[in-house]
């Protein structure tokens, strides 16, 4: 890979990474440190990744660096995570788009990332096997269950209403 594949590669994908490691993460720097630790590994292995591969290797090294960083902050427990979360009241209608990210941190961490490579990124069911490392069955396993969970978790009245 040449240096201006490697700059073409940054203007294309560092959009995508970065919502990507966001809807995982919820947190805007953190996903800013995935986008930027996903190119210093690349530009480390310049010479070993193929231009027509980048996308995929970039994609496979943000998936590994957010479930490092899940793990890592699994193992910290903040003061948000024993209390009840706050109801909505009759006046103000409910945030559809946070109903949506809280249904989606309730999923595992596999069913989140294969959901949101296929859903939000547009990525097919083969692309999304080969970033994940797991098989065509397992992609479709984990799409179902996570869709079909977040479905369970939207479709509760209490937090659409």
């Amino acid at each position: 890979m040449t240096l201006a594949e490697y700059n073409a590669a940054v203007d294309t994908h560092a959009d995508g990474i970065y919502r990507f490691a966001w809807k995982h993460l919820r947190d805007r720097d953190g996903a800013k440190d995935i986008v930027q630790e996903s190119f210093a590994r690349l530009w480390v292995k310049v010479e070993d990744v193929d231009a027509a591969k980048v996308k995929s290797y970039l994609f496979t090294t943000a998936h590994h660096l957010i479930v490092d960083d899940v793990r890592k902050s699994a193992r910290s427990t903040t003061l948000e995570d024993h209390h009840e979360p706050l109801r909505w009241t009759a006046q103000s209608p409910p945030d559809l788009q946070k109903v949506l990210e809280e249904g989606l941190a309730r999923l595992p961490e596999v069913q989140r990332s294969v959901v949101l490579l296929r859903d939000l990124e547009g990525y097919s069911y083969e692309e999304v096997a080969e970033l994940t490392g797991l098989n065509l069955t397992q992609v479709k396993v984990y799409i179902y269950r996570g869709r079909t969970a977040l479905k369970d978790y939207i479709g509760k009245m209490e937090l659409v209403l």
